[in-house]
């Protein structure tokens, strides 16, 4: 089983009541920097890297990156990164104004043309994608919108012969998520093939699913029998917040029969990784990955 790292598990670790970090001695670093330290850090435990679009990786420095990550790391898939970028705080693919919704889809659709052009996946995880009060969002027309946007970052993809994988969660940034769980996910996917858009998948996010109280085990197999298990985002957390702590830390049981589910299912045969999501506030960067992939 190959593994892969999302790598802003090596940033400053940043929150709403320290906008510094926890780990403000990261904040000035470059992501060829941040890559160098996991790769000298974590050697071969983590086969390749996952970055946001285009806030840690782009068209500039994807050269640079590459060779930072050596001949033994790849770049494994990209991320969409709206929801890093203050311009989308009222939503990007749904923003009420046409023009910024229009400039959301451009950077959208550009992060997919280049994840084609690497020959690498996409993930798309709509954190900014939905509303925080009632009477706020035009329900239809957002979700339209939504589908509409999905379909042209799916047919970039597609094009290339690259798949796009869904994350939900049910809130934050936005504090409802349109797409928060895995029926809402699964009726953007049926939405997609009936326009024969047909290259779109889940990616599980183990905490996404701990918070909603959804069963990682018994989604994983059913995913996977109708042919939609995508990729795997490894972390774990208390239930009430996207903690991505180390992978066992709590959920230990659920994470446990997981992997049970995930053997049956033949996860990994067909190229299949397990990527690590993680964001250790307090801890080494290095040691909290170290710890979660020998779990």
């Amino acid at each position: 089983m190959k593994t892969s790292l999302g790598v802003w598990a090596f940033g400053p670790m940043i929150t709403r009541f320290v906008p510094g970090g926890y780990q403000p001695e990261h904040a000035g670093e470059t992501t060829v920097e941040r890559v160098r330290r996991a790769v000298d850090g974590l050697g071969d435990l983590i086969d390749g890297y996952e970055f946001h679009y285009p806030q840690e990786l782009d068209e500039g420095n994807v050269d640079e990156i590459r060779e930072a990550l050596g001949s033994d790391h790849d770049i494994y898939c990209l991320a969409g990164g709206l929801h890093l970028d203050p311009r989308f705080g009222r939503g990007g693919l749904i923003n009420p104004d046409p023009a910024v919704r229009a400039e959301a889809l451009r950077i959208a659709v550009a992060g997919a043309e280049l994840s084609g052009r690497l020959g690498v996946p996409m993930i798309v995880w709509p954190g900014i994608e939905g509303y925080n009060y009632p009477f706020q969002t035009p329900y239809a027309e957002s979700w339209a919108w939504f589908v509409d946007g999905l379909a042209e970052i799916a047919g970039t993809l597609g094009a290339h012969g690259q798949p796009l994988w869904l994350e939900h969660k049910n809130s934050e940034p936005a504090m409802k998520i349109l797409m928060r769980n895995i029926g809402m996910t699964l009726h953007v996917i049926h939405k997609l093939r009936d326009r024969g858009v047909d290259n779109v998948k889940v990616n599980m996010d183990w905490q996404h699913l701990i918070m909603n109280g959804e069963s990682l085990a018994e989604y994983a197999a059913m995913l996977a029998a109708e042919g939609l298990l995508g990729h795997q985002h490894a972390n774990s957390g208390w239930g009430t917040f996207d903690d991505d702590n180390m992978v066992g830390a709590t959920a230990f049981m659920e994470t446990l029969e997981l992997t049970l589910e995930l053997r049956r299912a033949r996860y990994g045969e067909r190229g299949e990784r397990i990527g690590f999501d993680l964001y250790p506030y307090t801890e080494d960067a290095v040691a909290a990955v170290r710890r979660s992939v020998l779990q």
